[in-house]
């Protein structure tokens, strides 16, 4: 009898192990498939995903045209050099606007009903991370698809670190964008201290323009900003890794993405932190 006593907790954990499992994955489930029924249901985000960043680039990229030259590359025009820089903002914006349903679940009781719910914390962020980075990644597509308006041809993309580049910036802002939420508590205070922090990273990231043609104070920040890392990985994968004139920031597509991916991954463990030990 006391060897069957002592093997039962040992089977309890056995079978309790598939069930936790379970239940994590269904918390994440849950949460990535409602942030992806609230993209499609609402109409306007569908056709403001598209015609925002597309008129935002027309309009700045047109009115910059005539005074633009890129060094070693006057054969680009600004239309081309800002279409990167726009693909990177559609993210940024998607990022700040879907995180910032973490505001509105929690006074609308969503939030206590999964954390109350048998998953865990970790799971939590995980599913709206991932949640929030599905519809960035959508959005990201729409406009990745008029790649050739800007000059860029599909023949020449590098796909594959193009669209591991734009998962991990998607990771890693829509990350931050969920642990700023979590901390705030109105969406007024979220907007300013998000239009202070990720505005400024994608500005100073070499999407707007070049390291090269910058003020050496500001040159030196573009090459310790992460996000400059991730705007110089989707040009180069545009180009398929050849980028006329522009300043590589050392070790090419490969380096980049790596501290793109450590940018996530820091990012993620911010953001599991911020949620086990606030609230």
């Amino acid at each position: 009898m006391t060897s069957a006593t002592l093997e039962m907790p040992a089977a309890q954990n056995v079978k309790s192990t598939p069930n936790a499992l379970a239940q994590e994955l269904a918390t994440v489930s849950v949460l990535v498939r409602r942030d992806l029924l609230r993209f499609f249901r609402e109409k306007s985000r569908l056709v403001g995903a598209l015609a925002q960043p597309l008129l935002f680039w027309l309009v700045i990229g047109s009115g910059m045209a005539g005074t633009f030259r890129l060094p070693g590359a006057e054969s680009v025009g600004y239309l081309e050099y800002f279409f990167p820089g726009i693909v990177l903002m559609v993210v940024l914006f998607a990022a700040i606007f879907t995180t910032m349903s973490v505001i509105d679940d929690r006074h609308e009781g969503f939030l206590q009903a999964v954390l109350v719910a048998p998953g865990s914390r970790g799971a939590l962020v995980t599913g709206k991370v991932l949640g929030s980075s599905a519809v960035a990644l959508l959005q990201a597509a729409l406009f990745v698809a008029l790649a050739p308006l800007a000059g860029f041809s599909y023949a020449a993309i590098a796909w594959l670190p193009l669209v591991l580049v734009l998962v991990l910036i998607a990771l890693a802002l829509t990350a931050l964008g969920f642990a700023l939420a979590w901390w705030l508590d109105s969406s007024a205070a979220y907007h300013v201290v998000m239009g202070m922090l990720l505005i400024p990273l994608w500005v100073l990231s070499g999407a707007m323009f070049p390291a090269s043609a910058s003020q050496p104070m500001l040159a030196m920040v573009m090459r310790v900003n992460p996000v400059s890392y991730a705007a110089a990985a989707l040009r180069g994968s545009l180009y398929g890794g050849t980028v006329p004139g522009t300043a590589i920031l050392g070790g090419g597509i490969p380096m980049q993405i790596t501290v793109v991916a450590l940018f996530a991954a820091t990012a993620l463990a911010t953001a599991i932190v911020v949620c086990y030990r606030k609230r």
